[in-house]
């Protein structure tokens, strides 16, 4: 196969082209660095596959939108997307990682403002709006996981409880509930915005 040789950004040119398998290749061949870079930062195999699922939900949407401009610097994009996703995850839930500065000044303990802009904010609730929707259009039983995990922040461990399912079958809702959302987010047109 010479697409396993190529450079990321002729794979990305090809994928814009409208080559799905361009795609493909790109997250197999940077899925482990990038997986491993969340999950260092999360430390929650499920968060982190949710995460990794989002940055590529947002690189495949930036591309579409012919977005992209960093000319073959696609590894390093990428985990910038994952970067940003990350902080959205712990902003979130208000649980920003606390870090130890040695010296007496401790320069996070000044930084550490949570606000989103005016804009930002109205944007992030439109999306959110905009999703919420697309969530009442998925079957039942996927649409009951995704809240529960999502809006409820529950664990598969207690999905699986209040369901009487196993964890592998909410697993499976789970991730039939994104792939079908991914879908409809994309023939929506939403934009998943940082």
């Amino acid at each position: 196969m010479h697409n396993l040789k190529l450079d990321d950004s002729v794979l990305v040119s090809n994928y814009i082209e409208g080559n799905e398998r361009s795609l493909e290749i790109l997250i197999l061949r940077h899925k482990q660095r990038i997986f491993s870079f969340i999950y260092s930062k999360v430390q929650d195999r499920d968060v982190a596959d949710d995460i990794f699922q989002d940055t590529f939900i947002k690189v495949i949407n930036t591309l579409k939108l012919g977005k992209y401009n960093e000319e073959g610097k696609f590894l390093p994009w990428t985990m910038r997307i994952a970067h940003n996703l990350i902080i959205d995850f712990f902003r979130k839930g208000n649980r920003m990682p606390t870090f130890q500065n040695t010296d007496e000044f401790d320069i996070f303990s000044v930084l550490s403002d949570n606000t989103l802009s005016a804009e930002s904010t109205i944007i992030k609730n439109q999306i959110h709006k905009d999703v919420r929707k697309l969530v009442e259009e998925l079957p039942v039983d996927q649409k009951e996981v995704l809240m529960m995990r999502i809006f409820k922040d529950m664990s598969f461990k207690e999905i699986s409880e209040q369901t009487g399912v196993s964890i592998n079958t909410a697993l499976g809702r789970m991730r039939y509930a994104l792939i079908n959302l991914r879908k409809m987010i994309e023939n929506n047109n939403i934009i998943l915005t940082n």
